[in-house]
Formats: structure tokens, C-alpha cells, sequence
């Protein structure tokens, strides 16, 4: 398909007459060069998805990018000048502003390029077809690999050879899954299938924080479940995740979000995919580069406290939804019901997930302060004491009756100072 305009809907929405984008448009338009949006804001805005990032391709080189946007007022930073893209930002909003390219040489993760006016070439470099429409700042749009065709039929395809464009980045064999269980619909593309798998040790070429950033992103996405067990199927999975897997169980924990109408939680989904035994949750936090507070999160979710199953007592669970916190507990519950193998209806699964909505967890009744009012010096034996009370509050189920409270604290002080 030659590139053309395409009579289709055109591309709308209050984004696309932002001040911002407006200015971005004048200022290189101004200068005589041709600009277009290009990729993600243009494929949302059509399935009326949120816009964010807006990419703007332009016939422009770097350098005249930067001139024009700055000779218009706007900020430009070269933050990514060998391969075309500068950032402008104007009204605290920022746009990747990329001159066209074509590949001159890759290794599987690093392309050299070089600039063209070509806009048919720019396309042919990109992943699929679906992320290389272009649309003009009226809204008008430019197709020339019929992405317009598998958008409508909700097909993510690979432009051109699907093993050429896979060998040219490897991140692309994880893209091809992420932006299926994104967007796609039905059977995963047969061609691109067979090229993922063809081509998969390519994977042991790429970053850990590549990896983790594309796992995180398809563990949440829509059609999750199906592209899961698509991979596992082929062997691919067992590359990026290298714990013992439980795509079954990962399809459960899902079932329960959504019966829970909750949504997607990626480090859930993560744990419940990977995550069989507590050491499995650090060498996934080593193994994907976690930060630290998901590491944390996957590994209290994951420690099996019994008082998550609702065979215990609703006082145990109140007991561990305090310890837990609210969001650690739920997660906890999502992933010992997914563990249990009871189904996504269990009832009493659901009371003890609906637990945090019925009952708040009360705020600790004495500080450090209350203490020393009791006569008690500063030191070490003020925390032992609030210990002790809150040791006595927990395990009687939270007693609000403040004089109650204050009767055992005294008498804990009291003990402290004989």
C-alpha cells in the first residue's frame, strides 16, 4: 500500500487541539517542515482510548528541530539526538519530536540510523502496523502498511518479515505478546507466532530491565490469560520468568479479580504466575531488577499467613489485616484463594477478600507519650510497653472502650516501675 490519505474517520478529541500540541505543530510547520503524530496517541485515540504520550514524527533533522522550537519559545533538549529525537516542551507538557529514519545497521538491541524525507520508509521500521499510523494535526490520517485494517480487526501483525523486524530489536518477540493481550483479539498472528518462536534465545540479549518492563505491562493487560498460556506453550514464558510456573493459577487469580470487579494488579499476577515458595520471590526481584518496594509487596503478599484463610477466625484475619496493612492483605487473600484452587464464586473467599470494606482497621490507641505520662522514663522500657498493650489489643480483637485500654496500660506501666 503506497501512503496516502485514508478516507477513514478522522482521528478526534480535545487532545489533538491542545494549546501545547498546537504550538509544537506552528513552530515546525513554520520552519517548512512536515509533522505528524505517529504511533500510540494515534491508535488510542481511534479505539477511544486515553491519549498520553504524544510522538510526533517530522521531515525536520534534529537540528532544525531544535532551532525552530526554540526560536517559537519552546524548550528543546536533545535527549536522544543519534537517533532523531529531541524533546520539546512547552505549558509543562513534553513531546519526543523524531526527524524520519531508516535502519542502517541493528544487533538485536541498537539500531544505527539515518535520516530520510521518506515517510513510507520511517514506516517500514517500525514493530507493527498498528503502532505506524500517522495523522496530521487536522486529524487526517496516513497509513501505508494496513494498520487501519488490523486495528479494526483488533490484529497485531509485525510489518513486513516478522523475523527481520524481531532480529532488528529482540525486545520485539516480548512486544508482539504485550501488545497482543493489549489490543489483539482472537488467535495471536500465525506468522508472528511462529517468528517469536523461531527466534526466542534472542531474549538472552536483553536487559533485565527491558524484560521486566514488557512482563509487567502484559501481566495487566486485557487478553493476559490467553497470551500467558500461548507462551508457556511454546517455551518462551520459561525464558523471561525462570521460576516454576503456574499459568493455571495465574488464570484463577484473574477470574478473581474480575469477580471482585477489581482491577489487573501486575504484582499479584506476577506472584501468582511465579511465585510457589518465598525464595522464588527474591530471585524473581533479582532476576527482573524489582525495586525494592515490589519486591517487598510480592514477598508479604506471598508469605502464607494462615489467618488469610477464611477456615480461620474473622478476629485472626482482622489480626492480620492490621499487621498487614489493607493493600499487602488483599493481596495476600487474592493469592491464597488463587493458591487454594477454589473457585472465583467462593463465597467465603469473598467475605474474607470484602473484609478491609467492612471493617476499618482502627488506629493504635497510645503513643510513646501516653506512657511516659504514667511515670515511666524515657528509654527503651516505653517501647516495651506499647508492645506488650498492643500485643493485648490485637489478640482481644481491638477493644474500644477507652477506659479499658487505659486500665491495661497503667497496669503495664505500673508493672515496668516495681
Amino acid at each position: 500500500m503506497t501512503e496516502a490519505a485514508i478516507k477513514w474517520p478522522r482521528v478526534t478529541g480535545a487532545w489533538l487541539h491542545s494549546p501545547a500540541l498546537v504550538k509544537v505543530f506552528a513552530a515546525l510547520s513554520g520552519g517548512g517542515a512536515e509533522a505528524r503524530i505517529v504511533g500510540g496517541a494515534v491508535r488510542n485515540a481511534l479505539l477511544d482510548r486515553p491519549v498520553r504520550d504524544i510522538d510526533i514524527a517530522t521531515t525536520a533533522v534534529p537540528e532544525d528541530v531544535m532551532r525552530l522550537a526554540q526560536t517559537a519559545g519552546l524548550g528543546a533538549y536533545p535527549t536522544g539526538i543519534d537517533h532523531g529525537t529531541v524533546t520539546v516542551v512547552t505549558d509543562k507538557q513534553s513531546f519526543e519530536v523524531t526527524t524520519l529514519r531508516r535502519d542502517v545497521a541493528t544487533d538485536g538491541r541498537h539500531a544505527v540510523v539515518t535520516f530520510t524525507t521518506s515517510w513510507e520508509e520511517d514506516a517500514s521500521r517500525r514493530d507493527f502496523t498498528i503502532n505506524a499510523l500517522y495523522c496530521t494535526a487536522n486529524g487526517t490520517i496516513y497509513d501505508s502498511v494496513g494498520g487501519l485494517d488490523d486495528l479494526r480487526q483488533r490484529h497485531v501483525r509485525f510489518i513486513g518479515d516478522p523475523e527481520a523486524r524481531i532480529r532488528e530489536d529482540y525486545l520485539r518477540i516480548l512486544r508482539f505478546f504485550r501488545f497482543s493481550a493489549e489490543y489483539g483479539k482472537g488467535h495471536l498472528d500465525p506468522a508472528g507466532l511462529a517468528a517469536t518462536n523461531a527466534l526466542k534465545e534472542g531474549l538472552s540479549l536483553l536487559s533485565a530491565e527491558r524484560i521486566r518492563a514488557e512482563v509487567l505491562k502484559l501481566l495487566a493487560a486485557p487478553g493476559a490469560v490467553d497470551v500467558i498460556h500461548a507462551m508457556y506453550k511454546i517455551g518462551i514464558l520459561q525464558l523471561v520468568v525462570r521460576t516454576r510456573l503456574e499459568p493455571e493459577r495465574f488464570e484463577r487469580l484473574a477470574a478473581i479479580e474480575a469477580t471482585l470487579g477489581e482491577p489487573p494488579d501486575a504484582l499479584t499476577r506476577l506472584a501468582a504466575l511465579a511465585v510457589s515458595h518465598p525464595d522464588d520471590a527474591l530471585f524473581l526481584a533479582e532476576q527482573l531488577r524489582l525495586s525494592n518496594a515490589e519486591a517487598s509487596r510480592i514477598a508479604a503478599a506471598s508469605a502464607g499467613d494462615p489467618a488469610i484463610d477464611p477456615v480461620t477466625s474473622e478476629a485472626a484475619a482482622r489480626a492480620a489485616l492490621y499487621k498487614l496493612g489493607p493493600e499487602t492483605f488483599l493481596r495476600a487473600v487474592r493469592l491464597a484463594w488463587a493458591h487454594s484452587g477454589a473457585p472465583s464464586n467462593n463465597p467465603h473467599w469473598r467475605a474474607r477478600a470484602l473484609l478491609p470494606d467492612r471493617w476499618h482497621v482502627p488506629v493504635m490507641p497510645f503513643s510513646g507519650s501516653d506512657v511516659l505520662a504514667l511515670g515511666v522514663a524515657p528509654g527503651p522500657q516505653v517501647g516495651r510497653i506499647l508492645e506488650a498493650f498492643e500485643r493485648w489489643w490485637v489478640a482481644d480483637n481491638f477493644p474500644s472502650d477507652a477506659e479499658q485500654q487505659s486500665s491495661v496500660l497503667k497496669e503495664l506501666a505500673s508493672k515496668a516501675l516495681t
